[in-house]
């Protein structure tokens, strides 16, 4: 029998999911408390595991408990494994009764009330027993959330080179900035808009670090204009709309949300293009996580949904996998 061998056979799930409540807890004592165990009885799990392994895991201090380099090592896979057993567990659920299931999403606010909101709308109605996670975030905050396994599929927008050693994307189509106005706006009237028109109106805008402000500005720099400056400045989206209907401001939108916003009349997109903004909106998920059988079903869902959008902005692109 060879190391790796003998490892495998005396290494037990209890002592690792022990190892994960302390570091997680920051003493034996809380994760003893949060297990149900006495506390030696924690202690013996880590001696057994660190004796197993042959290294010290964690480091022991008056201020707690914190892992070692080894026991980060150990942690991280440990993590992969647990989540693999959950994804096991619920994949049988799954396909026991398709009809219901658990999945969690991430994906920034704008997306989240566009593809993902239509996308859930749809699943929903056929199969009202599924139940849906929502974490919206920027895209780092997606990725970081499909790497640490707290969700399972991400959308969001990429750059036409992305690249990243763990994750994978699908872009389903490109998408293109607009400059959205109540319906009533007196621009609206006009068959062609340019933007150094724009430069002195009133805008409402997300918060700095917002793409679709770093867009905006992009644009206007693209045309040797400075951007406008804002009027308001507010994160929510129900307060730029109201502000678009009623006092005659303009704001920046995502074409997939003026499609979603196809059926409102109060919001419409000002004759003017702006290419300089385009960018792939791209569905992520980890390479080394097989999908559940949910996250396909919702995958291809997101894929049919997608097809319009492709369509409505032009110039689609085939879906490509990264």
């Amino acid at each position: 029998m060879d190391e790796t061998e003998r490892i495998e056979r005396r290494l037990k799930l209890h002592d690792m999911r022990v190892l994960m409540s302390v570091v997680e807890a920051g003493s034996m004592a809380k994760a003893a408390q949060r297990l149900g165990t006495s506390q030696p009885a924690v202690s013996r799990s880590i001696a057994d595991l660190e004796h197993t392994l042959g290294v010290r895991l964690l480091e022991r201090s008056s201020w707690g408990v914190e892992p070692t380099p080894y026991g980060h090592a150990i942690i991280r896979r440990g993590v992969a494994a647990f989540d693999e057993l959950r994804q096991g567990v619920k994949d049988i659920e799954f396909l026991a009764d398709p009809t219901a299931g658990e999945l969690r999403i991430g994906c920034p606010e704008a997306i989240a009330a566009g593809p993902v909101l239509a996308v859930i709308s749809r699943l929903a109605r056929r199969h009202p027993r599924m139940t849906f996670h929502v974490a919206t975030g920027v895209a780092p905050a997606t990725y970081r959330g499909l790497i640490d396994r707290t969700i399972e599929v991400g959308i969001a927008r990429v750059t036409a080179s992305f690249d990243h050693e763990s994750l994978h994307a699908e872009t389903l189509f490109d998408d293109l900035l607009a400059i959205a106005a109540g319906a009533n706006n007196r621009l609206l009237r006009r068959r062609k808009i340019e933007l150094t028109e724009l430069v002195n109106e009133r805008w409402v805008l997300a918060p700095t670090g917002s793409l679709s402000v770093a867009l905006l500005a992009e644009a206007f720099r693209a045309s040797g204009l400075e951007p406008p400056p804002a009027t308001v400045v507010t994160e929510s989206q129900s307060m730029r709309n109201r502000l678009l209907t009623t006092a005659g401001f303009l704001t920046p939108i995502h074409g997939f949300a003026l499609a979603v916003l196809g059926k409102h009349p109060a919001i419409k997109p000002l004759p003017i293009t702006l290419p300089i903004t385009r960018r792939p909106i791209a569905m992520i998920t980890l390479k080394k996580r097989a999908p559940s059988p949910l996250a396909e079903y919702f995958m291809e869902s997101m894929r049919a949904i997608a097809r319009p959008f492709a369509t409505a902005h032009a110039a689609p692109r085939r879906a490509r996998q990264t």
